[in-house]
C-alpha cells in the first residue's frame, strides 16, 4: 500500500505531497491542475521510461518519492535487500513525510519502503530503493508486485497472454491450481526423460563404436600384461646390454690392476698392501704412533680384496648376458611403447585404462537396457501429461465461461450495455509447462462487432472500464495490493458513473484503489478525497494538494457537479450524493 507520494517539478507541479492510505482515494481538481501527473509520477516510481518533457519548465530535474507499507518478508523485501536497500521495520509516524535513508534490517511484520526516482533535463535518471542507489530495472521488478496501473496511454495489466492465463487460472480456483501443480510435475518429468532419451538414442551408434574400440583396447592391454615401472626398468636393462662389452673391458682391467695385474717389477695391489702391513707390524713395537697407520693399511687391504671379489662377480654376470636377451628387451620395450601411443601417454595411464575400462564397458553395454526402460517411462509420463492437459483445458473452458459472464455483467453497469468480454481458450500445437491452452481476452464492443484483443479498438476510458470490471470480478483472487485508474469515467455520467464509483469502492475492500476522476458520482464513494488546486501563477505547491473533509469535500463535490462550489442547489445535491455513497 502507498502511504504517501511526493512530487517535485513534474509537469505543472512545483511541489506536492499526497497522503494516500488504505481504501479508495479519489483525486480531483480543475483541468490542467496536474491530476494526471500523479499517474506519471507513479509510472516513474515503477520503472517506466522517463520523458524529459515532463520536467517542469525552468527546472533542472524532476523528483518523485513514494513511501510504501509492505510485508517485511517476501519477494519485494528480498529484492530490496538484494539491491542493497533496507526496510524501516518501525515505520514512520502517522502523517510524517518520507525520510530517505531512515532504514533498518529485516522484519517479519509490515515495514516501510521508500522508493525515489529523479530525472534530469539532460535525460539522466537515478533510482533509489530503500536508501540505496539501484538500477531503474529494480523499480520495475518491485513495482509489478506492488501496483497495477490502468492509465490513459497504456494498460499495464493483462497485456500479455501469460498474464491473461494467470488471471483465468486464479479465477478458476483451487481445483485448477491443484491440477496445474500435478501437471507441471508430470510435465517436468516427461520433458527431462524425453531429453535424456533423445540424447541416448542420438549417441547410441557413437557409444556402440566406443564400446567396440574399448573392448579391443582392453584385450590388447591384457595380453601385454604391463607392470607399473616396467618401462623404466627395461630402459635400464637395454642401456646395460647395449654397452656390455665396454663395461666388461673396464671391469676386467680394474680387476687385473687390483688383484693380478702385470705391473712389471711391482706386484699387484693386494700383494703390495699385504707386504706393507707385515713390514710395519714388525717395527710398530718401537713406536706406538705406527699403530693407527698399520690399522689403516689393513683396512685398505680388506677393501681392495672386497673390490676384487665384486669385480669378479660383475664380470661373471656380464659374461652371462647375451645378444638374445637384448633383442627380447628391445621387443618388449617396443610393445609397451605401442601401448602408450595408442592408449595413454604413460604406462601408468595405460594400466589405469585397463582398470577403469571394465566399468565403462558395463555402462556402455547397459545403454540398450536404459533406452528401453526410459522409453517405457517417458511414454507413461506422456500419457499422464496428456490426461492432465485435457483436465486443465476443461477447467479453463468452464472458468472462462463464468469469467466472461461475470465481467460482461459488470460492463453493463459501467455504461457499456452492449459490450461483451470473451475469454477464449484455444488449443496450442504443443504442450508447455502450463498446459496446451492459449488464453486470450477479447472485447466485443457491441452485438455483431468483431471481438478484438484487449487494447485494440477501444478508447482509453472504455478500456479502463473493462479493466475495472475484470479487477472487481477477480479481486478476491488477486495478490496485487494497489490499483490506479485514470480516465475510468471518460465519456460517461449519471447512473453509470455511480455504478463505476460503487465498483471501485467494492474493489477497495480488498486492495488500495487510487482514481483520478472528474466525476462527483465516482469521487463520492472514496474514503480519502484529495483535491489538486492551481495557484494564480499556474504552479502547484505543497499547500495546493488538499485532503478534503466535511464542508470542503461537499464544496468540491458541488464544483464537480455544476462548476459552482457555492451554489445552494449544487451543495444540496452533493450532500445527497455523499450520503447515498456512504453505505457501500
Amino acid at each position: 500500500m502507498i502511504e504517501e507520494l511526493s512530487i517535485r517539478d513534474l509537469g505543472v507541479i512545483a511541489e506536492a505531497a499526497l497522503p494516500l492510505g488504505p481504501g479508495f482515494t479519489a483525486i480531483t481538481g480543475e483541468t490542467g491542475a496536474g491530476k494526471t501527473m500523479v499517474v506519471t509520477a507513479l509510472a516513474l516510481l515503477l520503472g517506466e521510461r522517463a520523458d524529459t518533457a515532463a520536467i517542469r519548465s525552468g527546472s533542472g530535474q524532476a523528483i518523485v518519492e513514494g513511501r510504501w507499507l509492505v510485508e517485511g518478508e517476501g519477494f519485494v523485501a528480498e529484492r530490496v535487500r538484494d539491491a542493497g536497500g533496507e526496510l524501516d521495520a518501525s515505520g514512520p509516524e502517522p502523517g510524517s513525510g518520507p525520510e530517505p535513508g531512515s532504514v533498518s534490517g529485516s522484519t517479519s511484520g509490515p515495514a516501510s519502503l521508500i522508493l525515489s526516482r529523479s530525472v534530469t533535463a539532460e535525460g539522466r535518471s537515478r533510482a533509489v530503493v530503500g536508501g540505496r542507489t539501484a538500477p531503474v530495472g529494480v523499480l520495475g521488478e518491485i513495482g509489478r508486485e506492488l501496483v497495477v496501473v490502468h492509465g490513459q496511454s497504456d494498460q499495464v495489466r493483462l497485456r500479455s497472454a501469460t498474464a491473461q492465463r494467470e488471471v483465468l487460472d486464479r479465477f478458476a480456483g483451487a481445483e485448477l491450481a491443484a491440477t496445474l501443480d500435478d501437471y507441471q510435475h508430470a510435465y517436468r518429468r516427461w520433458h527431462d526423460g524425453q531429453s535424456e532419451l533423445e540424447l541416448l538414442i542420438a549417441e547410441r551408434d557413437q557409444r556402440s563404436r566406443e564400446a567396440e574400440e574399448l573392448r579391443a583396447a582392453l584385450a590388447e592391454i591384457e595380453a601385454a600384461e604391463p607392470r607399473r615401472g616396467e618401462d623404466e626398468e627395461l630402459a635400464g636393462r637395454a642401456e646395460r646390454l647395449t654397452n656390455a662389452e665396454t663395461l666388461r673391458l673396464a671391469a676386467a682391467e680394474a680387476h687385473e690392476l687390483i688383484s693380478s695385474g702385470d705391473l712389471g717389477e711391482a706386484r699387484d695391489v693386494l700383494a703390495l698392501l699385504d707386504a706393507a702391513r707385515r713390514g710395519l707390524e714388525r717395527v710398530q713395537e718401537h713406536d706406538p704412533a705406527l699403530e693407527p697407520i698399520v690399522a689403516a693399511v689393513a683396512e685398505l687391504s680388506y677393501v681392495a680384496s672386497d673390490l676384487a671379489v665384486q669385480l669378479s662377480s660383475y664380470l661373471t654376470g656380464l659374461d652371462a648376458d647375451s645378444g638374445t636377451e637384448l633383442e627380447a628387451v628391445q621387443e618388449r620395450r617396443a610393445l609397451l611403447s605401442g601401448l602408450m601411443r595408442r592408449h595413454g601417454p604413460s604406462l601408468d595411464q595405460v594400466i589405469d585404462r585397463l582398470e577403469s575400462g571394465g566399468l565403462r564397458l558395463l555402462e556402455l553395454d547397459g545403454d540398450s537396457d536404459r533406452i528401453e526402460e526410459l522409453g517405457r517411462r517417458v511414454e507413461a509420463d506422456r500419457a499422464r501429461v496428456l490426461g492432465l492437459a485435457e483436465r486443465l483445458t476443461a477447467l479453463r473452458v468452464a472458468a472462462a465461461e463464468r469469467l466472461s459472464e461475470a465481467v460482461t455483467e459488470e460492463l453493463r453497469a459501467l455504461a457499456m450495455p452492449q459490450a461483451r468480454l470473451l475469454v477464449q481458450v484455444e488449443d496450442r500445437t504443443d504442450h508447455t509447462a502450463t498446459g496446451k491452452d492459449q488464453v486470450a481476452f477479447l472485447l466485443q464492443p457491441h452485438a455483431g462487432a468483431e471481438p478484438r484483443p484487449l487494447g485494440r479498438g477501444a478508447s482509453g476510458g472504455e478500456l479502463s472500464r473493462v479493466m475495472l470490471g475484470i479487477e472487481v470480478v477477480i479481486a478476491a483472487d488477486d495478490p496485487v495490493p494497489t490499483f490506479v485508474f485514470d480516465e475510468v469515467d471518460a465519456g460517461i455520467g449519471g447512473a453509470a458513473a455511480i455504478e463505476i464509483g460503487r465498483r471501485l469502492a467494492r474493489l477497495a475492500r480488498t486492495a488500495q484503489v487510487i482514481v483520478v476522476t472528474h466525476l462527483a458520482q465516482v469521487a463520492a464513494f472514496a474514503n480519502n478525497h484529495l483535491r489538486v488546486v492551481k495557484d494564480v501563477d499556474g504552479a502547484v505547491t505543497a499547500s495546493s494538494v488538499q485532503q478534503l473533509h466535511g464542508e470542503q469535500r461537499t464544496a468540491e463535490m458541488a464544483r464537480l457537479l455544476s462548476g459552482l462550489p457555492d451554489s445552494e442547489n449544487a451543495l444540496k445535491h452533493a450532500a445527497e450524493l455523499l450520503e447515498m455513497a456512504t453505505p457501500v
